[in-house]
């Protein structure tokens, strides 16, 4: 009988254990939306929505690791987008020319700022 309860408690211990690992906001942004004042910082974050926020949404984790938390240098930047790194793709300069990239390096910049200057409040 005990044995059985142990059994019960756990299988009902499960789904709130799983519910408490995972992030509380997921689907909720971490910071404000990046100003596009700048016609290469609206250009960059067109070119991202399209190619890379399915994997990064916003910059943060989804099915790939974050990417506006992380201060790499342009040039780093850069070759993870033409080479790409584990099952991220690279992009070459037929998909996405030097300026386009250089677009997206400037809206992740941007993107950046907006969340250090949030996160300093």
């Amino acid at each position: 009988m005990t044995r059985t309860r142990i059994v019960v408690a756990c299988l009902f211990a499960v789904p709130f254990v799983a519910a408490a690992c995972g992030q509380p906001r997921r689907d909720a942004p971490y910071t404000e939306p990046v100003a596009v004042n700048d016609p290469h910082v609206a250009r960059g974050q067109q070119l991202f929505m399209f190619n890379c926020n399915q994997c990064h949404p916003g910059g943060s984790a989804g099915l790939a690791p974050g990417i506006n938390d992380k201060p790499l240098p342009e040039f780093l930047i850069k070759t993870q987008i033409r080479k790409g790194m584990g099952a991220m793709p690279g992009f070459d300069e037929q998909r996405l020319s030097d300026q386009d990239v250089d677009a997206i390096v400037t809206y992740l910049k941007a993107l950046r700022e907006t969340r250090a200057r949030v996160a300093s409040r």
